[in-house]
Order: C-alpha cells, then structure tokens, then sequence
C-alpha cells in the first residue's frame, strides 16, 4: 500500500451527534513531550516535528482529533500544537476534548474538579484551540462517586452555545444512566484494548445498542499505558501480523475497529512513520479466523 492510498476514510464512518467522523482519528496526547506521557518531568518534543504529524494526520483523512487541556509538556501543550497547525480548521474536524481532572503548571495532577471548576476548564480549552465552542467535551471521572453534579453543569454549557456535544471518559455504566438522565451522550472513551480489560466488553456492547461511540485508550499500549507499547508482543498478534505483513500495533488498531460500528480508534504518535503506520491500519480487514484467534487472547486471563 502506497501513501497515495492510506486514508482514514478506510475505517468507514459515525456520527458523533450531528458531526460525521471517519472510525480511525488521532489522540493529541503524545504530542507535547516524548517517553512517558502525562508526567512532570516529561521531555518536550520538537515543536516541528508535532506540527508537521498534525498536518499529515489531516491529509491523510483524519478529521477526528482527541485532545485536553492537560496534554503538556514544559515548554507546550497538545491544544497549543493544533491550533498553530491546524487553526483556520477544516469544515469536516471534529475535535474532542475532555474535563475534570486538572493538572498545575508542574505537571502534578490536582483534586477533581467540582461544577463550579468546570466552566473555567472548558474556557481554558476554548483559548488554546481559538474556538467559540468545543465540538465534544468529554467529563473525566475518577472514582465510582455520582456525576450528575459535574455532568450537569457541562449540559448547562452546552445549553449556552459553548459545547455541541457531551461525553463521558473513564467511566462505569452506571454514570453512563446517570448522565443519559441529564442530556444526550455521543461517547463514551475508556481504557480498551485487545487483551485488556476484557471485563469492558459488555459495556462496549450496551454503548453500541445505544448508539453511543466507544473511544477507547491505550488500545495500542495495551497495559504499558502512559508509557507506551513495549518492544514485544503476544505470539497470536505477531502471527496475525506476519499474515498480513503488518506490524503488532496495526493489528490492535484493526481489531479495535472490528468490535463495531461504533468504536472509534484514536492512536496517539508524535513520530510522522508511526502515524502513517496507523492510518494504514484503517484499511486491514481480519479474517473470521483471525478474529476468533484474537478473542481467545483478549479472553485470556493472565
């Protein structure tokens, strides 16, 4: 496959309320700082480099954007990087952010924010990508407490123009009833991934009946998280990978986007190869054989 023929497009497409999104998008996390992600002493990455994997992520179909706020490093910040690369937008982004857990200038994360924070943090978004409005702004959850409060306070928000639409991020399916009582959600983006948490699947399964998108993270990473993917992989994903001539994480990225309609990949890299490796990923169809090879590993307990 040449790079003429890589499109996300080969993902298919949802709606995230009213906005169209191609299945294969990108997650902005990586791009502040190399290594490990969301930690104080993370080290900034060359701010062309960022730049310029943004403005191919688009050329080649990506028109879904995961972002927030606390994506930074020392010297800059994901929102930051997308606006400079990307600001006038294209009609057809969509751009996703998220709330609730914020993080001080050190990097260290702070206590989580009540209703009355959440306006400041949304505003705090609004700034840095030089919006009048966010397009989906995900509540961050930590914690099993009740949301209504928070969730509450961002469907006010979006009663006043400033978000279009709501979602919810690391969540369990009891805030998902809860926050479907205050307004509509389009997604959901949780921890995911092929032979990670498989105890998700029936959750995965009710946001799909529901019509809600599925956004999960770390699905390349898998249990190496915030750090990143480790240099070895499971002997089923190496064989799946060879079949196919592919590398391990485009085989995640693949069965990612198999488990439905409505699961949306959002593979985060601030390396140019690496991002065309995962847009590749959009257009690789796994036989049912293959499929069933990987079930029995994401079924697999350790």
């Amino acid at each position: 496959m040449t790079t003429e023929t890589i499109n996300a497009a080969a993902s298919g497409t949802w709606k995230l309320g009213d906005l169209t999104v191609n299945r294969l998008g990108f997650g902005a996390m990586r791009l502040p700082q190399t290594g490990t992600a969301l930690v104080p002493d993370a080290v900034p990455r060359d701010r062309d480099q960022a730049i310029d994997v943004l403005r191919s992520a688009v050329e080649l179909g990506v028109n879904h954007i995961d972002t927030a706020a606390f994506y930074f490093s020392a010297l800059r910040s994901a929102n930051e990087l997308i606006n400079r690369a990307l600001a006038p937008y294209p009609d057809d982004l969509v751009i996703t952010t998220k709330v609730g857990q914020p993080r001080d200038p050190s990097g260290a994360w702070l206590p989580h924010a009540g209703p009355e924070q959440l306006r400041g943090l949304v505003e705090e978004n609004l700034r840095q990508l030089g919006r009048d409005h966010l397009d989906v702004v995900n509540l961050r959850v930590v914690g099993t407490d009740s949301i209504a409060e928070r969730f509450g306070a961002l469907a006010e928000l979006r009663a006043a123009g400033l978000i279009r639409h709501l979602g919810l991020s690391n969540v369990h399916p009891h805030h998902l009833a809860e926050a479907r009582a205050i307004a509509p959600v389009v997604c959901v983006q949780n921890m995911y991934g092929l032979g990670v948490r498989p105890d998700q699947d029936a959750f995965v399964h009710t946001c799909g009946e529901q019509g809600i998108a599925f956004v999960p993270f770390y699905a390349i990473a898998a249990t190496g998280r915030q750090a990143g993917a480790s240099g070895s992989d499971h002997p089923e994903i190496l064989a799946v990978a060879r079949a196919h001539g592919a590398d391990p994480a485009q085989i995640r990225i693949a069965w990612t986007l198999h488990r439905g309609q409505h699961m949306l990949a959002i593979p985060g890299t601030g390396n140019p190869t690496h991002l065309t490796s995962n847009v590749a990923a959009a257009a690789l169809h796994l036989s049912d054989d293959e499929l069933a090879t990987l079930e029995a590993l994401h079924q697999r307990r350790p």
